[in-house]
């Protein structure tokens, strides 16, 4: 019974930390090296890690996709995806990829800009990381401090640990006791009965 509880708690908190990681802001230090629109159909399996068309819009399986294509330090290639996520999940209440889109080809190959974005890149599920805003930074040293998700996470886990306080001292109070008295009456019923048996 232990390892099916500790693994349900394990799927459980798992699921949890995807989520989270997925849907989170994260900052990347890059350079923009171009941008680029492809035609997608949506109407695959892996339509789920997308958005949606620019606010207003109709909806369509197949639509334009508008990518930013950078490159990493590193030397590694990184492309995002430019979506509206107007005010739907996660709720970044994104209005502006045009806007991002104009910003991104006006970008000068050598200047370096932190991306925040969301999602992650799998050449595997052919998914991108969907970009929200850039900004100029100094150069791919600057120190970036993800003050948000400090914050989130920290009210988060407070909010976590409340419930699971509560709900502790719930059993003990009311839960505890009912069992130890379904327990007890099972006893004395097994001892009765048992007595019953015995004298016959």
């Amino acid at each position: 019974m232990a390892v099916v509880k500790w693994t349900f708690w394990a799927i459980f908190w798992g699921s949890i930390a995807l989520v989270l990681y997925y849907a989170l802001p994260q900052k990347d230090i890059v350079q923009v090296k171009g941008t680029e629109i492809i035609r997608q159909d949506f109407s695959g399996w892996n339509s789920f890690f997308y958005a949606q068309g620019d606010s207003g819009t109709g909806a369509s399986t197949v639509r334009d996709l508008r990518l930013i294509n950078t490159r990493t330090d590193a030397g590694r290639p990184y492309v995002y995806r430019n979506e509206d996520t107007g005010f739907g999940w996660p709720f970044y209440f994104k209005l502006d990829s045009s806007n991002l889109q104009a910003e991104a080809q006006s970008a000068e190959g050598d200047e370096w800009y932190a991306v925040t974005h969301y999602g992650i890149r799998s050449e595997f599920l052919t998914i991108y990381p969907n970009a929200i805003s850039m900004k100029l930074v100094e150069g791919p040293e600057v120190r970036l401090i993800p003050w948000f998700n400090i914050i989130f996470l920290t009210v988060f886990f407070a909010v976590v640990w409340a419930i699971w306080v509560r709900l502790r001292r719930f059993r003990e109070a009311r839960i505890d006791p009912l069992l130890e008295d379904i327990d007890e009456s099972l006893d004395s019923t097994r001892d009765r009965v048992g007595g019953w048996f015995s004298k016959k």
